[in-house]
């Protein structure tokens, strides 16, 4: 593994360390758990709540990559942490769209796009774009696991 290769996972698993401090904190010291995180999204962080879990994730996946010294590893295992949250979020979302209406933690005035979309059909955009994600997962996932076993 690269020195660089070595700076990014070192790197990245800091930041996610420090991700679970700060969801840790906002969790249990400010019951904030469902507090929205928009900055964190390209860690699958969505909320304080998920920081707790996937920053210590991210911050354990990190040491055993520079453990193997495999920065492919690293990537596969980003890759298929992708397949697996974005089928969550796809079958959230399409809870959601079939959800009662009254009830809901994500309005869909408070949705990003909702100025594309100004009714609830912002829920099934938000599905049909994480069965993207998934599709381009899986593809990356195929590509690493083939460059990772030659």
């Amino acid at each position: 593994m690269n020195k660089w290769q070595q700076i990014i996972i070192l790197s990245y698993g800091i930041i996610n360390f420090l991700v679970f401090i700060r969801g840790f904190y906002e969790s249990k010291h400010k019951k904030n758990a469902y507090g929205l995180t928009p900055y964190l999204f390209f860690l699958g962080i969505f909320v304080w709540g998920d920081a707790v879990i996937f920053g210590l994730f991210w911050a354990i996946s990190s040491i055993v990559s520079i453990f193997f010294q495999d920065f492919v590893l690293f990537l596969l295992i980003i890759s298929i942490f992708w397949i697996v949250r974005s089928l969550g979020e796809t079958i959230y979302w399409f809870n959601q769209q079939f959800s009662a209406k009254t009830y809901s933690l994500n309005k869909p005035e408070n949705l990003l796009f909702h100025s594309v979309f100004y009714n609830d059909s912002i829920w099934f955009v938000y599905q049909i774009m994480w069965q993207c994600v998934t599709v381009i997962s899986i593809v990356c996932s195929i590509y690493l696991i083939k460059l990772w076993i030659i």
